[in-house]
C-alpha cells in the first residue's frame, strides 16, 4: 500500500494493506481460479484505477470510556470500538459528515448507550453518499431512550453539512451492535437520497441495499447485463432486487421485469425508481423471491432470465430449488463470495446449467473480498 494507515492490524476493516495493489489482484484471481477454474474460463479480474476512498457507505460506533464519548470503527470480531479518525478506504464527503455528526453529539453532551444495562442512547452513525447527485443521509441508531435533543440536534447537522438532505432516527433496542433495528422516524427530509448508476437514478432509503462502491458497481452491473444477453423480448426476474437497480438497468433490453425483495422498504423504492426513470416494462413486489418462483413454476409461466445478487450467504436450498424448477434459459449470478457462488454453482451444474462466463471485480481493495458476474446457462 503505498499510502499507510495507522489502524491497519487494529480495526479490522482491511486484511491486505501489506500487499501492493496488484499482488492484491493476483491473489484475488488465484482464489476464484482455484475455486470455480474446472466450471469455466475465468476473466481477468477487473480493477479500480483508484483504490482509495471508494466507500459511500461509513458506520461509526459509540462507546464510553469512563465517563468519555469515544466513537470510531466497530471491530465485529472483539466488539470492541476503534477510535480511527481516518480511513483511506471512506469517502470523503461521507467521512466528513461522520466526524461532524460526531462533534455535535458531543457538544449536546447526547449520551452513549451501554449494553450491559440498555441505558444511555447513542450506538452507532450511518452516513451514505452519492458521489454523482452529491446527496447524503444520515441514519442515527440508538437505544430506546427517548432521543429529546433529536430536533436541535438535526437542525444543527443539516445546517452543518448541507448536503444531507434526510436524517432518520432508527430504535435498535437488541443485541446486535450494528443493527438499524425495527422502529425508524424520519428526523428530516423524506427519509431518502438519490443515487445514479450508469445514467439511471434510485432513490435508495435507510434501510435498502445499495453497493458501496460506486465506480466498480457500474462496471459490475454492465457486466451483469451484458451476460443476460438481452434481444427485447425476455421475461427477466430479479431476484434479491433492493431498490430496482439491475431490473431497472436490465429493462429496457428486455420484454418485461419483474423484481421481488423481501425488505418493503427496498421494494417501495423500487416501484418509485422504475416511475423516475419512465421504466413501463417492469414490476416491484416485497416478498420471498424462491416462493414467487415457486409459484410461476406451478403454473407453468416461462422466464427466460433470472438475475440474482444475493448476499454473502449466497443463495439458500429452497431458493435454487425453486430456480431450477422454473428452469430460466440463462441465470446472470452476481456474487459477493466466491465460496457460495461455487456452492450454489456446483447445485446448479448438477441440475442442468453450465456456467459459460466467469468475470471477478475488484470492488473492495485492500480487503479479501471479491466480487463476481456469473453466467449460467440450462442445456
Amino acid at each position: 500500500m503505498s499510502k499507510t494507515c495507522k489502524y491497519f492490524g487494529k480495526c479490522g476493516g482491511c486484511q491486505t494493506p501489506n500487499l501492493t495493489y496488484e499482488e492484491q489482484l493476483s491473489m484475488k484471481m488465484a482464489k476464484v481460479i482455484s475455486l470455480m477454474g474446472r466450471m469455466c474460463h475465468v476473466d481477468e479480474i477487473v480493477p479500480m484505477e483508484d483504490p482509495y476512498n471508494y466507500r459511500c457507505k461509513v458506520q461509526t460506533a459509540f462507546t464510553r470510556v469512563g465517563a468519555e464519548m469515544m466513537a470510531g470503527i466497530y471491530q465485529s470480531a472483539s466488539g470492541r470500538v476503534i477510535p480511527a479518525k481516518t480511513c483511506l478506504l471512506e469517502d470523503k464527503t461521507a467521512s466528513k459528515i461522520s466526524h461532524t455528526a460526531v462533534q455535535l453529539a458531543r457538544s449536546f453532551k447526547l449520551t452513549v448507550y451501554s449494553p450491559k444495562n440498555g441505558r444511555g442512547l447513542l450506538r452507532h452513525l450511518l452516513v451514505r453518499v452519492s458521489q454523482k447527485t452529491g446527496e447524503a443521509i444520515v441514519v442515527i441508531v440508538t437505544g430506546k431512550s427517548p432521543f429529546t435533543k433529536a430536533k436541535a440536534y438535526t437542525e444543527a447537522l443539516v445546517k452543518a453539512c448541507p448536503s444531507v438532505v434526510s436524517v432518520v432516527h432508527c430504535v435498535n433496542d437488541g443485541d446486535l451492535a450494528m443493527n438499524l433495528g425495527k422502529k425508524s422516524t424520519v428526523l428530516y427530509g423524506d427519509g431518502y437520497f438519490t443515487d445514479e448508476i450508469c445514467g439511471k437514478r434510485f432513490r435508495v432509503s435507510a434501510r435498502a441495499f445499495l453497493q458501496v462502491n460506486p465506480t466498480q458497481t457500474e462496471k459490475l452491473y454492465r457486466l451483469a447485463i451484458e451476460g443476460a444477453q438481452l434481444t427485447g423480448r425476455e421475461s427477466v426476474i430479479d431476484a434479491y432486487c433492493g431498490v430496482g437497480t439491475l431490473g431497472i438497468l436490465a429493462a429496457p433490453h428486455a420484454g418485461y421485469v419483474t423484481g421481488v425483495e423481501v425488505i418493503p422498504e427496498a421494494a417501495a423504492d423500487a416501484s418509485v425508481n422504475a416511475m423516475l426513470n419512465s421504466i413501463s416494462n417492469a414490476t416491484f413486489l416485497a416478498g420471498d423471491a424462491g416462493e414467487y418462483m415457486e409459484a410461476l413454476a406451478a403454473e407453468r409461466k416461462r422466464t427466460d432470465v433470472v438475475l440474482v445478487d444475493p448476499p454473502r450467504a449466497g443463495c439458500d436450498k429452497r431458493f435454487l430449488t425453486s430456480l431450477t424448477k422454473l428452469a430460466p434459459k440463462r441465470v446472470v449470478y452476481v456474487s459477493c463470495n466466491p465460496e457460495t457462488l461455487a456452492r450454489d454453482a456446483r447445485y446448479l451444474a448438477k441440475n442442468g446449467y453450465k456456467m459459460t462466463k466467469l468475470t471477478p471485480v475488484d470492488m473492495f481493495p485492500f480487503t479479501t473480498h471479491i466480487e463476481c458476474v456469473a453466467v449460467m446457462v440450462r442445456g
